[in-house]
């Protein structure tokens, strides 16, 4: 055999040997739009959980603000101007990221493990428990997720993470449960599950080891996507009047105060927040879209 053969077929033994994840490594390593994606999203975590590396002082810290600044347009010392209390919008930009993405990572996590559990319950289960979830899951799917979500943040007195992150799961778990429920359907068929079975290995053992790793790939990439989806939703809520309250610091805060100024001239107010929300959006979206390529066998 010539080393170029041999070259060859010690390439075709490694994508043979490699796993489903080895395999979704392998394709995700190759796509520069992983890498630009990934490195957005990591800027975006570092702001949302250590603020401080990017801006050093709150805008809710004591004397942080001034109402001389007030509107203030950007300058070549503050090139992102002055919001409309007279903060500087780069810090009131930056520390406002950990109310909007800590929110969307809290609300995906509840999202995804409520998804999970009652997916795999009615796709394996079937029967009377497919059919009491599958109705459940159809009623909430009849109300909208902003409608929703606003009449029911109306009648909290205050609206924190804690209580965005709680309503928002009640109305966003539906999704990622119908997706679970199909795949695990699809996988429960396979001869690896008779086999088990047949082994005599639990129904516990099964789901655990079996069925849900070969079943929660397309819930990753839906929940990835999804978790830009709830940042902007976050923001539309508060623009509304029942996100976040003052004197919090929030994207939505800030575009609700820009909106009505951006006409007058000072655009920087409504501009910058509106691009840092489109940014955060299309970096989870593309991420997402990466992760479903790479998840799919079809393209491989």
């Amino acid at each position: 055999m010539s080393a170029k053969s041999a070259g060859a077929s010690e390439i075709a033994d490694e994508g043979v040997n490699r796993s489903l994840w080895g395999d979704v490594r392998y394709e995700l390593a190759r796509k520069p739009l992983f890498w630009v994606s990934l490195m957005l999203v990591l800027v975006i975590l570092t702001m949302a959980f250590f603020p401080q590396l990017w801006a050093s002082e709150s805008p809710n810290a004591r004397g942080a603000c001034d109402l001389a600044n007030a509107r203030g347009k950007p300058t070549w010392d503050h090139p992102f101007g002055y919001t409309t209390a007279g903060c500087d919008m780069w810090s009131s930009l930056v520390w406002g990221t950990g109310k909007s993405v800590i929110l969307a990572i809290l609300v995906t996590a509840g999202t995804t493990i409520l998804g999970v559990l009652l997916g795999t319950a009615a796709g394996y289960y079937g029967g009377g428990t497919d059919t009491i979830i599958s109705r459940i899951t159809d009623i909430f799917f009849g109300l909208p997720f902003i409608l929703g979500a606003l009449v029911f943040l109306a009648l909290f007195p205050e609206r924190n993470v804690y209580t965005l992150t709680l309503v928002f799961v009640v109305f966003g778990w539906t999704s990622l449960t119908r997706v679970m429920r199909g795949s695990v359907i699809a996988t429960k068929q396979k001869d690896f599950i008779d086999a088990a079975r047949a082994l005599g290995a639990s129904d516990l053992f099964i789901i655990r080891k079996h069925v849900i790793a070969n079943s929660i790939a397309p819930v990753i990439v839906l929940a990835t996507i999804a978790l830009g989806t709830y940042i902007s939703a976050e923001a539309t809520l508060t623009f509304l009047g029942v996100g976040y309250q003052r004197p919090a610091a929030s994207w939505g805060l800030l575009v609700a105060d820009g909106q009505t100024l951006a006409l007058a001239g000072f655009w920087h107010l409504l501009v910058y927040p509106c691009a840092f929300i489109v940014t955060t959006v299309l970096a989870f979206i593309l991420l997402g879209d990466v992760l479903r390529d790479a998840l799919d066998p079809r393209n491989r």
